[in-house]
């Protein structure tokens, strides 16, 4: 499994998550849907925040999140409108100081995927639009040859025949890398259409799991 929450339970001075648990095989998307407060991005936080605690377990490809941090984040692509890069940079020097950080990192696959998503390496990210910015991410991303996507309400406000093709590409990656990817959603023709797992979150619980029609 390239994820799985195991009975996870975490208590927090404003919310709650209670006994999560779920597992999403390499070469599957899951989309993770419910009302605001549900839970959803605080169970994003769980897999990316250090100082979050919780009982139970949560695994990514095999690996305790609690004793493997730094290596599972060396296999996570975050496309957030909260993942912050150097505003006043291009998006080639963003990924110049970033991108070494990460040990599969390939400045040649960046530019090329760039150039396929249709924006300019020379561009400041502060003068991206919201949805050049998760292009952008989503190039990041698989320039480091993430394992895990992490995507949170990406394709609110994109362009219909972008928001196409981001899925398109989408499913080209866990076809060609066996990656595998959560998304946070609210658009409802994403769900039933384009996942292949569905997850419902309620008050920071998840009531239902289930395959895609």
């Amino acid at each position: 499994m390239i994820l799985e929450f195991k009975e996870v339970t975490g208590k927090q001075k404003k919310f709650n998550l209670e006994k999560i648990s779920f597992a999403l095989k390499p070469g599957y998307m899951m989309g993770l849907v419910g009302k605001n407060g549900a839970g959803k991005t605080t169970l994003l936080r769980y897999i990316l925040e250090e100082k979050v605690r919780f009982s139970g377990e949560i695994l990514v490809d095999g690996k305790d999140i609690k004793t493997h941090r730094e290596a599972i984040l060396d296999d996570i692509g975050l496309i957030s409108e909260e993942n912050h890069f150097f505003r006043d940079f291009s998006l080639k020097v963003n990924a110049e100081l970033l991108g070494p950080f990460y040990s599969k990192w390939d400045m040649r696959v960046f530019e090329e995927v760039v150039s396929q998503m249709g924006l300019s390496i020379g561009q400041k990210i502060a003068y991206l639009s919201r949805g050049e910015y998760m292009r952008f991410q989503l190039a990041f991303a698989m320039a480091h040859s993430a394992k895990l996507y992490l995507i949170d309400e990406a394709t609110a406000g994109m362009d219909p025949i972008f928001r196409k093709e981001f899925f398109r590409v989408l499913r080209q990656i866990i076809m060609d890398e066996k990656a595998s990817i959560l998304m946070i959603t609210h658009i409802e023709e994403e769900i039933e259409e384009k996942m292949d797992y569905i997850g419902v979150m309620e008050n920071g619980r998840l009531i239902s799991f289930r395959e895609a029609l």
